[in-house]
């Protein structure tokens, strides 16, 4: 399906477009200019030590415990707080929530923390977290995790109160097998501290030694405080996340680099080009029916947003698009049946938009 989106993606892009060799040979040198840009300033500092992360979490921290709070004996207080930021926790990209979403739910979970897990998961991947902050600013960063986890619990909390109901059967969990807790802690934050450090724009001397310094103590760590099966599984684990999404990403960033050249600016201008709620509505169900495969969806914004696409609009696109798509709606409508699929839908659009407004005038 990913492959077919992508292709379909790149006949629609030139088929619409007047054939023209000199914007046509321009835009493809655009797309290498821009995905050697991606990988030269994002990918070593960002997205590898993202991919460690997100090894560390899979093999290392108790999956199991999390999920359980979120069956139907677990008070609201906790399981939606938990359903809203376990995506970063359980490392979860959009290749992985769907299933996930309806195992929770099949399990027992309810209708309202489920459906908190399936909006957010996606949206506060740790990597997609870091990658909009270093590519598109701290600030659209920081308001996409504030506005997925606060959209995801009401979201969710609606959708309780109009399907009262509990998933099919009770909640199992299986039981998990884990190193010590503070060893992986530690573990856990030294990773953070260099993602963190080399985002920083600080004394370049300082900023590498200490990178350097942390690298080696992770290295050391990973070779003798950890089992050697752990440490191996940590490592494959680490790999088939950069496997899974990197050749998508680099795609994505070809592709926004194509689009920046051949999309005309003032389409984009007059479509989101403000911050009001039309243009706001507009990328929210664009970005519904777009696919996204895990971290596309950011070079893709940078290019729009070169275009002309406001900050409002912005954040819309990221909230809905990440949530849903057109493969994913087929999916969630099978699970969910078409009345609470649709209602879903609608309440993602919704807050997406009304997130996109309030983030567009601060």
């Amino acid at each position: 399906m990913k492959e077919f989106v992508i292709i379909l993606t790149i006949f629609l892009t030139f088929y619409f477009v007047p054939f023209n060799a000199s914007i046509v040979q321009d835009s493809i040198l655009n797309g290498f200019q821009m995905l050697q840009e991606y990988a030269r300033e994002h990918v070593l500092l960002c997205l590898v030590p993202a991919f460690f992360i997100a090894g560390t979490i899979s093999v290392m921290l108790k999956k199991d415990a999390v999920l359980k709070l979120l069956g139907p004996t677990a008070k609201r207080i906790i399981s939606y707080p938990i359903a809203a930021v376990s995506g970063g926790i359980l490392a979860v990209c959009s290749c992985t929530i769907l299933p996930l979403f309806g195992g929770i739910y099949k399990k027992g979970a309810g209708i309202g923390p489920a459906t908190t897990f399936l909006f957010a998961g996606p949206a506060i991947n740790i990597a997609a977290i870091f990658l909009t902050a270093r590519v598109l600013g701290w600030d659209l960063g920081l308001a996409r995790l504030i506005a997925t986890v606060t959209a995801a619990i009401l979201i969710g909390l609606i959708m309780e109160l109009l399907f009262q109901e509990k998933g099919e059967g009770g909640f199992i969990t299986t039981e998990e097998k884990s190193e010590n807790g503070l060893k992986v802690l530690v573990f856990f934050l030294l990773q953070l501290a260099f993602l963190i450090i080399g985002g920083l724009k600080i004394n370049p001397a300082v900023k590498y030694t200490t990178m350097f310094v942390i690298s080696i103590i992770v290295f050391l760590m990973a070779v003798f405080s950890f089992k050697r099966d752990t440490t191996k599984s940590w490592l494959e684990e680490s790999w088939d996340f950069a496997k899974k999404i990197l050749p998508y990403l680099f795609v994505g960033v070809f592709l926004a680099g194509i689009i920046t050249k051949l999309l005309p600016q003032e389409v984009v201008t007059k479509i989101l080009g403000s911050n009001g709620i039309l243009s706001n509505l507009f990328a929210s169900v664009i970005g519904m029916f777009m696919y996204f495969a895990t971290l596309t969806e950011v070079p893709i914004v940078q290019a729009l947003r070169e275009l002309g696409m406001a900050k409002g609009p912005t954040l819309a696109l990221l909230m809905a698009g990440n949530s849903l798509s057109l493969p994913s709606m087929i999916v969630i409508t099978r699970l969910f049946g078409k009345k609470k699929a649709f209602t879903y839908f609608t309440l993602v659009v919704i807050f997406s938009t009304i997130f996109g407004l309030i983030y567009g005038r601060i």
